[in-house]
C-alpha cells in the first residue's frame, strides 16, 4: 500500500494545543481524504511564476518575487502600519508585535553594518564525531562569495564568520557571547538543537535576528516569546507523527507492531523521542511497544544500544545509525527502518552504508540532494554543483550542496530587507523574514516554503516519504508529497514545563 498525503491550510481548526506538530485529527483526516479542501495550498501559483526549466527562468522568477515582497511591505510602511511606531514596536503581519524597549540600552538595529560590509555569525560543528555538518558552512559561504561578486547589497559583501563550536553547548554559549561582543555580528545562525536552546533566550533578548536555524526542533517556531528565531526544516515532532502514519497506512494487516528508537541523548534525539511517544500513546492500535534506547552523541561505538535493540526483536526501526545496525541481523528481521531527515544526506550516511542502506525510508523533509542522480539535472541543482566545483570543492558531498541552497534563503532576504525604506538593519531583516515566500528550487515541488508573522512560523511543514535504493545511489519519492503549510501551531517554548505549549 502507498501513502499518498497532501495536507493544507483548511487542517487549522484540527490543531493540539500543544503546538509545535500537526495534529493527529489533522493527519488522519488527509489520509482518509476526508479534508475539503486539500492541496490548494501547494498549488497556489504566484503571478510572479517563470520558466522553471531553466537557471535563467529561476532567477527571473526569484527578481520579480523579491520585487513583489518588497513593494507590498514598503507600501505597509509608508502608509504607518508596518515598521517601527512611535511605541518603539516593531508592527509586522498577522499579529507580529516585538517590543523594542526591552532590548537592551545599547542596542543598535544596524548594528554589525559597515559601509562595505554586513557581518553574519554562526556558530556550528566543523570538528568531532559530528564534523561534517561543517560542511553546511562551507556550501553557505560558497554560495555568498557568488552574492558578493553580484554586488546587490548596496556596496556590501557577506562577511561570513563561523566558529566551531563541536557541538557542545558550552562552546556554544562562549562563542556566541563572543560574535555578539567582539565580532559586532549583524544576525546569528547556529546549528544544533541542544546548542541553540543554549543560547536561544539570550540571543532573543539582545534582539539580534536569529533565522533559518539549524535543527528542526519544534522550539524555532515560537515568534510571540522568541519573536527573533525563525524555523527552516520541518518539525522533529511533525516528523514524528508522520512515522506513525506511515506505520497505520503501510503495516495495516500487523498491527498494532512494535517500535523500537536510537536516538541520541540530547534536546535533538529527545525531541523526535516525545514526538514518536506522543503519537504511540494516542494511538495504541497502532503502536503496540515502543523502546527508545538513548545513546551518547560521543560515543565512539554503539554495539551495546544496538545489541538491546535487536534482543527487543521490533517491527520497526527507527534510527539515527545504519552502519552499527548491520552486523546485529536486525534489518533482515524487520518489516522497516527509518533515518531522520537529518540524516538524508546520501553522500555522509548512505553511501557508506554500502548495501546495508537498501529500502531504508525516509520522512525526508522535502529537501532535495544535491548528489542525488535523479535530481543532478535540475537547473538549480546543477548550478549549486557547478558552484562548487568553480570553488574547488566536491559537489559530491550532500551538506555542501544543502548549504548552498540555505545560502540561497538568506541572501533573498538579505536583499528584501536591503530595499525597504531605511535599507538594511535588523528590523527590516525581521520584517522580511516574517513576510517570506519564496519559489526555493532545492525544495520539492507541491510544498511550499513560507514564514508569515506570528500566523505562520514554520518556515517547511511538508515532506516526502521516500525508500533508498543502494545500487543506483538514490531516494525514490513514493507516493505524492505532504504539504501542511500554515497548518502547524506555533509553540510557545516553556522547557521547564515540557516544551512547546
Amino acid at each position: 500500500m502507498t501513502l499518498r498525503v497532501v495536507l493544507a491550510k483548511a487542517l487549522h481548526g484540527e490543531e493540539e494545543d500543544t503546538g509545535g506538530t500537526l495534529s493527529q485529527d489533522a493527519v488522519e483526516k488527509a489520509v482518509s481524504g476526508e479534508s475539503d479542501d486539500a492541496g490548494d495550498a501547494a498549488e497556489e501559483a504566484s503571478d510572479c511564476t517563470q520558466d522553471r526549466s531553466s537557471i535563467e527562468g529561476i532567477m527571473a522568477e526569484a527578481d520579480c518575487n523579491r520585487d513583489a515582497i518588497i513593494a507590498m511591505i514598503t507600501a505597509k510602511m509608508d502608509a504607518g502600519e508596518w515598521g517601527v511606531n512611535s511605541d518603539n514596536h516593531l508592527i509586522g503581519p498577522s499579529g507580529m508585535e516585538i517590543d523594542l524597549n526591552e532590548c537592551p540600552a545599547d542596542w543598535d538595529d544596524k548594528a554589525g553594518l559597515t559601509d562595505d560590509q554586513l557581518r553574519f555569525g554562526q556558530t556550528t560543528v566543523q570538528s568531532g564525531n559530528l564534523a561534517a555538518y561543517g560542511n553546511l558552512s562551507l556550501g553557505m559561504q560558497i554560495y555568498f562569495d557568488y552574492v558578493n561578486s553580484l554586488d546587490v547589497l548596496s556596496g556590501r559583501d557577506i562577511e561570513f564568520i563561523i566558529k566551531d563550536d563541536g557541538y557542545v553547548a558550552a562552546q556554544t554559549i562562549e562563542y556566541v557571547d563572543e560574535l555578539i561582543e567582539s565580532a559586532n555580528v549583524h544576525l546569528l545562525q547556529g546549528l544544533g538543537s541542544p546548542n541553540g536552546l543554549a543560547v536561544y533566550d539570550k540571543i532573543n533578548a539582545e534582539c539580534i535576528p536569529h533565522p533559518f536555524y539549524l535543527s528542526g526542533h519544534p522550539a524555532w517556531g515560537d515568534p510571540e516569546i522568541h519573536p527573533w528565531t525563525t524555523s527552516r526544516q520541518m518539525s522533529y515532532s511533525t516528523e514524528a507523527m508522520l512515522w506513525g502514519t506511515w506505520i497505520k497506512v503501510n503495516l495495516a494487516d500487523q498491527l498494532p507492531v512494535s517500535v523500537a528508537g536510537l536516538v541520541m541523548d540530547n534536546d535533538f534525539g529527545l525531541a523526535y523521542e516525545m514526538g514518536f511517544e506522543a503519537y504511540a500513546e494516542q494511538n495504541p492500535d497502532v503502536v503496540e511497544e515502543y523502546l527508545p534506547v538513548r545513546h551518547d552523541p560521543a560515543a565512539p561505538t554503539l554495539t551495546n544500544e544496538v545489541t538491546t535493540i535487536a534482543a527487543f526483536d521490533p517491527d520497526v526501526f527507527i534510527s539515527m545509525t545504519i552502519q552499527e545496525v548491520e552486523s546485529s541481523g536486525l534489518l533482515d528481521r524487520i518489516e522497516a527502518a527509518f533515518t531522520p531527515s537529518v540524516c538524508k544526506g546520501i553522500a555522509a550516511y548512505l553511501a557508506p552504508a554500502g548495501m546495508a542502506a537498501d529500502d531504508w525510508w525516509v520522512v525526508g523533509g522535502g529537501l532535495k540532494d544535491t548528489t542525488d542522480p535523479g535530481k543532478m539535472d535540475e537547473p538549480f541543482i546543477k548550478f549549486v554543483r557547478d558552484m562548487i566545483s568553480d570553488a574547488g570543492e566536491d559537489p559530491g558531498i550532500s551538506l555542501t550542496g544543502d548549504g548552498a541552497c540555505r545560502g540561497l534563503e538568506f541572501t533573498e532576504a538579505f536583499r528584501i530587507a536591503d530595499a525597504l525604506p531605511g535599507g538594511m538593519s535588523r528590523t527590516n531583516l525581521m520584517l522580511a523574514l516574517r513576510n517570506f515566500k519564496i519559489y526555493n528550487p532545492c525544495v520539492m515541488d507541491g510544498i511550499q516554503t513560507e514564514l508569515n508573522g506570528n500566523a505562520d512560523a514554520y518556515y517547511i511543514e511538508g515532506s516526502d516519504f521516500s525508500q533508498f535504493d543502494a545500487e543506483q545511489q538514490t531516494w525514490n519519492q513514493i507516493g505524492d508529497v505532504v504539504d501542511a503549510n500554515g497548518g502547524t501551531p506555533n509553540c510557545r517554548w516553556d522547557k521547564a514545563n515540557g516544551g512547546c505549549r
